[in-house]
């Protein structure tokens, strides 16, 4: 049996740009998870969150075809600033704010791979995730949304200040008082995660 090399994202990319429809099928499966998680943690709603991630890949389908996309950044941050632009364009033309909590259809925990562990870590482990989530949650806006987009889209600080459009001091000081927040509340509630 041969074994197919990993392509790189730009590999794949040159790929389907010239005409090979299952490049584009790898890189999609490649990144749909952390896409379609970090939509929903915004919308909070499964079929808004499914329209979204279709109308970002539509985007990107649009952009590669078009010879638009640039090489200069990572794909991965690409798609993940047209889904978070997507997301506030969004809640702009609905003049809300989203409230990340996960609901009993989408838990973000579902889509993190679990190893064959015992019955009582996998117990202990889902308990601990719980009490995270409802401490992030409890967080301000602008905390909760560095949280998500640092520790569920795997930005860096960098990219996340060029996502929401502040400086990245002011990124860097909103996790750090996140995590004072979070912190703090562990105290109050007398929260062990262990």
């Amino acid at each position: 049996m041969q074994v197919m090399p990993i392509l790189s994202d730009q590999e794949l990319i040159a790929r389907y740009t010239g005409g090979d429809e299952t490049a584009f099928e790898t890189l999609l499966q490649r990144y749909k998870g952390k896409i379609y998680t970090s939509i929903y943690l915004f919308v909070k709603d499964r079929a808004l969150a499914e329209d979204i991630f279709q109308e970002v890949f539509i985007k990107i389908i649009d952009t590669l075809r078009k010879g638009k996309y640039n090489h200069e950044g990572k794909f991965v941050q690409w798609a993940m600033r047209i889904s978070y632009n997507m997301c506030v364009d969004y809640h702009r033309r609905n003049k809300r704010r989203s409230h990340i909590n996960p609901t009993e259809e989408f838990d973000i925990f579902d889509v993190l791979r679990v190893g064959d562990d015992a019955a009582d870590t996998l117990i202990m482990r889902s308990e601990t995730h719980n009490r995270i989530r409802r401490l992030v949650d409890s967080l301000p806006e602008e905390q909760r949304e560095v949280v998500i987009l640092r520790h569920y889209a795997d930005m860096s600080f960098k990219e996340i200040a060029s996502l929401t459009r502040v400086s990245i001091n002011t990124a860097l000081g909103r996790m750090r008082y996140a995590l004072i927040n979070i912190r703090k509340m562990m105290t109050e509630r007398e929260i062990a995660l262990q």
